[in-house]
């Protein structure tokens, strides 16, 4: 289990690196929101707001997660953050960290859960 969710972790995290170096060298993020936030109504096509509304209720479906697995609301506010700024770029990262301090032979649960105070 552990080898598979960490293999796709980290197919996820270098796929969303390159296609994010690939877009910038298109066009800078800076550009794009800028083009987004100077002529929002005009223009827009109503299928890309809908998909930035389903991608940030993933990253807080997410983050509920990361809330109940972080005990500190310091590490809650950053994950939130980070998830909410890098998206699963984040994401991806979150899930290697917890796999990391997994032993090996873990389970899911041991993955998904909680780990008991210490």
């Amino acid at each position: 289990m552990k080898t598979r969710v960490t293999v796709f972790a980290i197919a996820a995290l270098l796929g969303l690196i390159g296609v994010s170096i690939w877009a910038t060298g298109h066009q800078s993020i800076v550009v794009a929101l800028n083009d987004l936030t100077a002529n929002p109504a005009g223009g827009n096509n109503p299928w890309l707001v809908a998909t930035l509304f389903d991608a940030y209720f993933g990253f807080l479906w997410f983050w509920l997660w990361v809330a109940y697995k972080e005990r500190g609301w310091l590490a809650r506010g950053v994950w939130l953050l980070l998830i909410l700024l890098l998206g699963n770029m984040a994401m991806a990262a979150y899930v290697l960290i917890q796999l990391w301090r997994l032993p090996p032979g873990a389970t899911a649960e041991q993955l998904l859960l909680r780990r008991p105070s210490r």
